[in-house]
């Protein structure tokens, strides 16, 4: 059974919470602008600012589960000059803006512990709490479930076919992924450890390139 945190476990994860969900929906918007898309900025959504970006109920699952998601981001895939391939390069830019931001986090806890630059267990904690919700957050929107980003990431290699079971069985995926994350928060962890394993090696090897 998954342990629920602590107060201030919980208390201290959320500055890292939205910060990582801000650079995650606002990767999707600046990657959909780039494609030609300005619906995304138009609703204030390329910003750093968590306001625009928090969804409580999702807000809520990840600081307590290490699961959740945020507001997504609405586009106009008609403005890309493939529909197709823009949706899932958009969709891709989340989880790799999370990555991004867990390597630096990474690497600036790597030089707190080598030259103890901070002594305030406090703040060390809530560093970390940052890494591992950006590591989190990605993991968790890799998945291939609609309506998650890992569903529409396959749309850059998929045939047309997939773009239309998609759409008609986005509701269902929705249903399944909201019981498994309050009712069975396990079964997740389970099928999550394949690409957890991964992407923290991956994070691993990139900070020890830094002396």
């Amino acid at each position: 059974m998954m342990a629920v945190p602590s107060i201030i476990t919980m208390l201290l994860r959320i500055p890292g919470l939205l910060f990582a969900i801000s650079v995650h929906e606002s990767a999707h918007g600046l990657v959909a602008y780039l494609q030609g898309d300005d619906l995304p900025k138009r609703q204030g959504r390329i910003t750093l600012n968590p306001l625009p970006h928090i969804d409580l109920f999702g807000a809520i699952a990840l600081i307590l589960f290490g699961f959740g998601w945020a507001k997504p981001v609405v586009t106009d895939p008609t403005r890309y000059r493939n529909p197709k391939v823009g949706m899932g390069l958009t969709a891709l830019a989340g989880p790799v803006a999370n990555i991004l931001s867990a390597i630096v986090f990474a690497i600036v806890l790597k030089y707190i512990d080598k030259y103890n630059l901070i002594t305030n267990r406090y703040l060390q904690i809530m560093i970390q709490e940052a890494y591992l919700i950006n590591v989190y957050l990605a993991i968790f929107n890799l998945l291939p479930i609609p309506p998650l980003d890992g569903s529409k990431i396959l749309f850059i290699f998929a045939p047309n076919r997939y773009v239309e079971f998609y759409y008609r069985y986005e509701v269902v995926g929705q249903i399944i992924l909201i019981a498994c994350i309050f009712f069975a928060p396990f079964l997740l962890s389970y099928v999550l450890q394949p690409i957890a394993y991964f992407i923290f090696n991956f994070i691993d090897f990139i900070v020890m390139l830094f002396p």
